[in-house]
């Protein structure tokens, strides 16, 4: 079984920007949401995937993942997708032996900046960057498919701010 094993939290600072040595759009949407497993079409960069992740709380988690042609991801984003599509520019980070993914959301998510680091086990050690802010891991709400349902900008905490 294929399981991705992965840890998220807010970003507390852009200091992160001068260790950024990559950068790729990313483009996904959802077909389907279910209790036990959501179903993902993401384009990124010109590559397609198609992903099937398990829905069961906590760092890991089943996900099944298979490369699909860039212009069938194109037309399943726009035609079979549910809510709004997630963008978001992926910049990859080293910090101290680690690849750290940058997620800075777009579109209706904008404002949103998360980081992700994916390990070989649960219990892997890491160095927390300065940049690095509070972890988010178990908040369901900041994970891409409840962010498809309902985006950062209306969290009530944002529409506040909004002007």
């Amino acid at each position: 079984m294929a399981v991705e094993i992965e840890r998220k939290f807010l970003v507390a600072s852009d200091a992160w920007r001068a260790q950024a040595h990559g950068k790729t759009l990313l483009r996904q949407g959802y077909i389907a949401n279910t209790p036990r497993a959501s179903v993902r079409v993401r384009l990124a960069g010109d590559q397609g995937w198609l992903s099937v992740k398990a829905m069961t709380p906590g760092v890991a988690r089943a996900e099944y993942e298979a490369a699909i042609a860039a212009q069938d991801a194109h037309e399943m984003l726009d035609r079979l997708c549910e809510g709004p599509l997630i963008e978001k520019w992926r910049h990859i980070v080293g910090y101290r032996g680690c690849e750290w993914e940058i997620d800075e959301f777009l579109g209706e998510n904008a404002g949103l900046v998360v980081a992700e680091l994916e390990l070989e086990s649960e219990q892997q050690a890491f160095e927390r960057p300065p940049w690095l802010g509070a972890e988010v891991t178990h908040e369901e709400r900041y994970y891409n498919f409840r962010l498809s349902q309902k985006p950062f900008r209306h969290w009530p905490e944002n529409l506040l701010a909004q002007p």
